[in-house]
């Protein structure tokens, strides 16, 4: 089933290249490109460094911001952008950057096995992943921007998505755990959007719970095969 599974990704990514990039965008070094959709995918779920993935790739930061430009328009990496209100002090200003596609994600960076995954450091990223790329797919699936958004500030207080509607920002993180420790500490940080006119709405935690359950009078444990 890997072989299987490592032909299609390797047959995807020559018809790729091969079709889309050089008949549609002349990226000009198709090896420097491929690494760089390496090294994007070593980065899923990180915040957006043009600098870091050019060094990283050997190429110059606006070359890196255009590649990464094709893979955005070409569904294959999403944005999240930082979660804005003029009472928040101190945010993180670049964006967050998730592949679409775990599975190709994981080719990519060499995990051929899914065990061995599971085990590894990167697992609870690779779990972020996968839950950011399906509610983003659920709103694209039927015609919508997804009204997503992620908080981080200066003193590294994050949470990982806010969906913001209506004016109500419905604060989520996103944890590979069954019974996360304390994982709503952060979400005070948007009490402040009060003074905006902007509202705080019920918090989720997005787990390997068995089932959706209340975690306290503002928040419920969602397990995350509902999504």
């Amino acid at each position: 089933e890997n072989v299987n599974l490592n032909i299609y990704f390797e047959s995807y990514l020559e018809t790729y290249l091969s079709r889309d990039v050089r008949e549609l965008e002349q990226v000009g070094n198709e090896t420097a490109f491929l690494k760089f959709i390496k090294v994007v995918a070593a980065r899923t779920g990180t915040v957006l460094n043009y600098e870091t993935l050019a060094q990283e790739t050997e190429i110059s930061s606006p070359t890196a911001k255009h590649w990464l430009s094709i893979l955005i328009s070409s569904g294959i990496v999403t944005l999240v952008e930082p979660f804005s209100s003029n009472a928040l002090k101190r945010v993180i200003k670049s964006p967050r950057m998730y592949f679409l596609d775990t599975g190709l994600c994981a080719y990519l960076m060499g995990w051929e096995n899914p065990s061995v995954l599971e085990n590894s450091s990167v697992s609870g990223e690779f779990f972020e992943t996968w839950i950011v790329s399906e509610i983003v797919k659920s709103y694209l699936n039927r015609g919508k921007k997804p009204p997503l958004y992620y908080y981080r500030d200066s003193n590294k207080k994050e949470i990982d998505l806010i969906l913001y509607k209506n004016g109500i920002a419905y604060p989520i993180e996103i944890k590979k755990s069954a019974n996360p420790v304390k994982p709503t500490k952060n979400f005070n940080a948007l009490d402040s959007i009060e003074a905006d006119n902007k509202k705080v709405g019920t918090g989720a935690v997005i787990c390997m719970a068995g089932d959706v359950f209340p975690l306290d009078r503002n928040n419920w444990y969602v397990p995350a095969w509902i999504i």
